[in-house]
């Protein structure tokens, strides 16, 4: 079935997934949406245990790169399966389009992509107004340029991101100093960031841009280890050590377009590698 530049396919699993034809690119592939929207983000982001920790404000997570919706709704079947007394989530969704979200969540689809008749009802006042509450959730939807977006966030705000926007090859300017900049303003203490990608000129763009950056888990069929950034240091399990450092100069792709020229000497100087020097 096609929706506008949207395509339903099957992954190598059998899972179905969604197809952009303008970008050329799967999202979710390999192992389908709703394994790798828990595998890659609500799982090592510890959003249940996040959540059920309590407290009087709500734990914001930034869902940067809607699509069809698959970290997104996975956040939020989270957050309604937990008790009165755990912390309710606030998750911001961020893309320029709705036209994949809203094949995803059409009555043909919307079971195979997650969204049950709860986050179904989630998705339609999405689609329809922008935002959808519960007594748990309040989801909502920005679809601007994303960093006019981040610009209207408050400073400090953020628990979590989850950061799936296409690859740097279709949408280099999300995978920059400039980007990760904006989106570090909005970072409180304490916040994460987890992503698919595994370049090193993503992290190193992460690092340029103040985070702490580490490696995550494996991504099935894409990269054998993810990326997981942070506010603190002692947030990361597995920080990039002296090794990445290595790998790093020798890189013919170390960086992104917007790096300043003396970036290798400013990473090598960050507090993360200060015991590699």
């Amino acid at each position: 079935m096609r929706d506008v530049d949207y395509e339903i396919v099957l992954t190598t699993s059998g899972a179905p997934a969604m197809y952009d034809r303008t970008a050329g690119e799967v999202m979710h592939p390999v192992t389908g949406p709703l394994a790798e929207a828990t595998q890659l983000y609500a799982t090592p982001s510890r959003l249940h245990e996040r959540l059920l920790l309590g407290g009087d404000t709500p734990l914001v997570v930034l869902d940067v790169g809607l699509g069809a919706g698959s970290n997104g709704v996975a956040a939020w079947n989270v957050s309604q399966q937990l008790p009165e007394t755990a912390r309710t989530l606030e998750l911001v969704s961020f893309d320029r389009t709705i036209e994949a979200f809203r094949l995803a969540v059409s009555e043909e689809h919307g079971d195979a992509f997650g969204f049950g008749k709860g986050a179904r009802e989630a998705a339609r006042g999405l689609l329809a107004n922008h935002q959808h509450r519960t007594a748990r959730t309040h989801w909502r939807l920005c679809l601007d340029n994303l960093l006019d977006d981040l610009a209207r966030e408050p400073a400090q705000s953020a628990d979590i991101v989850f950061w799936d926007p296409y690859s740097p090859r279709v949408n280099p300017a999300l995978w920059s100093v400039t980007a990760f900049s904006a989106l570090r303003r909005v970072c409180r203490d304490g916040a994460t960031l987890h992503t698919f990608s595994a370049a090193t000129s993503t992290r190193s763009a992460l690092l340029l841009a103040g985070f702490a950056v580490g490696f995550g888990g494996p991504s099935a069929g894409k990269q054998p280890r993810t990326t997981i950034a942070a506010t603190s240091l002692s947030s990361l399990a597995e920080p990039l050590d002296q090794r990445w450092l290595l790998r790093l100069a020798r890189s013919h792709l170390a960086f992104p377009a917007d790096a300043p020229g003396d970036a290798l000497e400013r990473i090598r100087q960050l507090p993360q590698f200060a015991g590699h020097r």
